[in-house]
């Protein structure tokens, strides 16, 4: 298993409390130590795919799922269809990823768990609930905080419409190229 840690230093932890979105802020990330196996050539592919591509590809997969399926079912199901499809379209996709980070000097190997991490880039958060709620947001923007990584999506499945249930957030990401995400939108012909 890869264990991603992070080093954070209690003094930061103060200022986060004392300001209004402490349920959001972490202290600042000092050093960053990623344990990854050496990139094979199918590895190399997945780390030269654009963050709009693959992107695009979670959101397009999971509104496929939703249509097919529809809401209701339990998040867990939702989680192995969309890992499965993922898989099938040629992307990298690890389940119940343990992500772990180092806090005031001691380690927390299993500081949360991310529901999917795509091609080692996007973690998607999913969700069967009638309602998104401001904490879901704030779960995941923590999550890419911890884990160092910029974008991700959280997929409510018990929406009426994937549309509905659909959120990306991001964590230091520079505007993307596309004004838009390219899913269900016409192609362009030459």
């Amino acid at each position: 298993m890869t264990l991603l840690a992070y080093e954070f230093h209690a003094e930061h932890a103060e200022d986060a409390e004392n300001s209004s979105a402490a349920a959001v802020a972490v202290p600042r990330v000092l050093r960053v130590l990623r344990v990854r196996r050496p990139l094979d050539g199918r590895s190399q592919r997945y780390a030269m795919r654009e963050l709009d591509d693959v992107t695009g590809a979670i959101i397009d997969a999971s509104m496929r799922i939703h249509r097919d399926l529809g809401p209701g079912l339990l998040e867990s199901v939702y989680e192995s269809v969309l890992a499965r499809a993922l898989t099938r379209r040629g992307f990298h996709v690890a389940r119940q990823q343990g992500i772990g980070f180092v806090w005031d000097g001691e380690l927390f190997e299993e500081g949360f768990r991310a529901d999917l991490i795509v091609d080692q880039r996007v973690i998607v958060e999913l969700k069967s609930v009638e309602r998104i709620t401001r904490v879901h947001a704030k779960q995941l923007l923590t999550y890419l905080r911890l884990s160092g990584l910029r974008i991700g999506l959280l997929l409510n499945f018990g929406a009426e419409t994937m549309k509905d249930g659909l959120h990306r957030i991001v964590n230091d990401l520079p505007a993307s190229a596309s004004p838009r995400l390219r899913v269900n939108q016409p192609s362009v012909s030459p």
